[in-house]
């Protein structure tokens, strides 16, 4: 969430940026401007009508002593209450009618962040790897896990419906290779793991700025106000909401395997085939509370730490740089990481890496001191996935197969799978 003072010093700016995300937003932001003034006047209005209150409350009791009537004071006093009563309801409203307008406006993107209208503008950073040249005609990963015997996707559209995989034998273990080969990595470097819920209550998704925009796209307890969580960014990101935290102990890393869970609205007909776009998947997910001065060095970090995993599995891809039409709505700055794959001939997202500055540690209260004399001040959050799973596994399978229907599995990952190959 944006701060209001922000935006009342910089409407400009901020309708800017904006169109820059392809929403024009002028008359939203001239709304919020508009309740935040009439909340302001009202807000003195309040407390100078309190403070008269205070100060006439003060001298009823001299007056009792000193024998003299106070019904007149009293009849006043008892109007001055009501009117203030009246007003702080007005006041809660408007209060709450510029929260939900402030919920509604996406981050501010990083000056450093290519303008464009969509992913055709992202600018590549960098590559590592070359993509395999195949001395026969390779096929793609559900055709693979299909011959081999690893992935039934139709029991388990039987047993759920599409966009769903059962992974059995050697494909169920390659997928748990890969949650421990990625925690046990993060761990040794610095993360601290989190086994997290995989539901959430509405105030953690709102926190991290699912909702109220993506409601739609998440599934939801009909039971309770629960949502399944999309991503373990929402229940670790939380994690420290409205806490103040140490500034010396900055950064906090946390690496977190769970399940996430996607409606995936508006895809219809994308990534049918494959474990490529499921409603539920696996994830280790990579999350930062940091000092707002050091956020993008972390985010460097950050970026770096999941590169490492694709390096260390020898599967070749690119960083790119999300432009302003392309980013995520709390976002400031993106990085995806993008894998290769050849049955689609093209490098597909396996990692985003995203710092949101202060944006949800707004939303979610969350503050640190660097001592106890120093006013408090928000933190900055990262998050970044590390890795996906499924669509590591896809890469796997389609970068590593052999002429003969086999598929090499890579050398990090044997002392976790017990083979070097499957067959």
């Amino acid at each position: 969430m944006l701060d209001i003072k922000f935006i009342r010093e910089n409407p400009s700016l901020i309708k800017e940026a904006m169109k820059n995300r392809n929403n024009e937003m002028d008359e939203r932001i001239d709304e919020v401007l508009s309740i935040d003034k009439k909340r302001r006047e009202l807000t003195g209005k309040v407390e100078s009508m309190k403070a008269e209150q205070n100060v006439v409350s003060k001298k009823i009791p001299q007056m009792k002593k000193n024998g003299q009537d106070t019904s007149e004071i009293m009849s006043q006093m008892k109007k001055l209450s009501d009117e203030i009563t009246e007003l702080n309801l007005e006041l809660s409203n408007l209060e709450e009618a510029q929260r939900d307008i402030l919920l509604s406006i996406p981050n501010v993107p990083n000056k450093d962040v290519p303008i464009g209208k969509d992913d055709a503008d992202n600018v590549e950073v960098r590559r590592w790897g070359e993509p395999v040249n195949f001395d026969f005609e390779p096929k793609a990963h559900w055709t693979i896990g299909k011959e081999l015997d690893i992935l039934d996707p139709e029991r388990a559209a039987k047993v759920t419906g599409t966009r769903f995989h059962f992974y059995k034998n050697l494909g169920a273990r390659l997928e748990r290779a890969l949650v421990n080969f990625y925690l046990n990595t993060h761990t040794k470097n610095g993360y601290t793991e989190i086994m997290p819920p995989f539901m959430v209550n509405r105030a953690s998704m709102t926190g991290t700025g699912q909702l109220p925009k993506f409601e739609e796209d998440a599934f939801k307890v009909s039971s309770e106000d629960y949502f399944l969580i999309p991503t373990a960014e929402v229940p670790v990101t939380n994690y420290h909401r409205d806490e103040i935290l140490d500034g010396e102990k900055l950064p906090i890393k946390y690496c977190a395997y769970s399940a996430c869970f996607r409606a995936e609205v508006g895809s219809a007909g994308r990534d049918t085939r494959g474990v490529i776009r499921q409603h539920q998947f696996n994830k280790v997910e990579l999350v930062k509370f940091v000092d707002p001065a050091k956020s993008y060095e972390e985010l460097e970090s950050l970026t770096h730490d999941a590169e490492v995993l694709l390096q260390k599995l020898g599967l070749p891809y690119r960083v790119v740089c999300l432009s302003t039409g392309d980013l995520g709505f709390s976002s400031a700055k993106t990085y995806d990481i993008e894998v290769w794959m050849p049955s689609y001939n093209r490098y597909l997202e396996i990692s985003s890496c995203s710092n949101f500055e202060d944006y949800q540690a707004r939303r979610a209260s969350i503050r640190f001191k660097m001592d106890k004399k120093e006013k408090a001040r928000f933190v900055h959050t990262l998050n970044g996935s590390g890795l996906a799973v499924g669509r590591t596994v896809a890469a796997i399978l389609e970068n590593y197969q052999n002429k003969d229907g086999s598929v090499t599995v890579p050398e990090v990952l044997r002392e976790y799978m017990g083979t070097d190959k499957i067959s």
